[in-house]
């Protein structure tokens, strides 16, 4: 009986050793593909943050456009055929125009291969002190453009109540990639009036 188990135990010599290294081989596996799944949800989550930091901006663009509209007194409202000027709203300077747009959204906002509309650099708190960053440097809370919008002259309303407008808007995040383009249309009633905050 003892010759038997001796034959037995050295049979088994070395499968531990065996076992343990395919065991080590699967953990190590499972290792590397639990960090590269990390790595590309940290990807994911970064795209969805400048994305809905683009569409934060161009919608921000949008509302400020809109308000613009429904502020500004009608006689100082021209419908113009614009070109590829940019202005700023910043410096109080606003446009409608006539001709709509070549393309809103292949450059976004432009016409021909230019941009154009008006640009507005939305405040980050309601003391209109802290401005977004806007940079060509990505990174952080920086974006890559200023927001623009571009306000089309569609014709009167329908019931003569007032007037309709097309109000286009792009945004972006750190990079030129990410980038939201919305649209709206709007009607200015012709008995709407700024009541000065009231």
């Amino acid at each position: 009986m003892r010759k038997g188990s001796r034959v037995f135990r050295l049979r088994q010599r070395g499968i531990a050793l065996v076992t343990s290294m395919l065991l080590l081989a699967v953990v190590t596996i499972l290792a590397l593909a639990m960090f590269r799944s990390f790595g590309g949800q940290e990807k994911i989550a970064g795209n969805m943050r400048e994305k809905q930091r683009a569409f934060q901006a161009a919608q921000s663009a949008l509302q400020f456009g809109e308000y613009w509209l429904a502020t500004t007194p009608s006689a100082a409202v021209s419908t113009i055929i614009c070109d590829n000027v940019v202005l700023n709203s910043d410096l109080k300077q606003g446009q409608v125009c006539s001709n709509p747009l070549d393309t809103v959204t292949n450059p976004p906002l432009a016409l021909g291969d230019l941009p154009a509309g008006v640009t507005h650099t939305p405040a980050a708190g309601s003391d209109n002190t802290v401005r977004m960053k806007v940079t060509t440097a990505v990174g952080g809370d920086t974006y890559f453009a200023t927001p623009r919008f571009y306000i089309t002259f569609l014709g009167g309303a329908k019931d003569a109540s007032g007037d309709v407008f097309q109000v286009d808007a792009v945004g972006y995040g750190a990079n030129s990639t990410s980038v939201a383009v919305v649209e709206s249309t709007f009607r200015v009633k012709a008995n709407v009036r700024d009541l000065g905050g009231l």
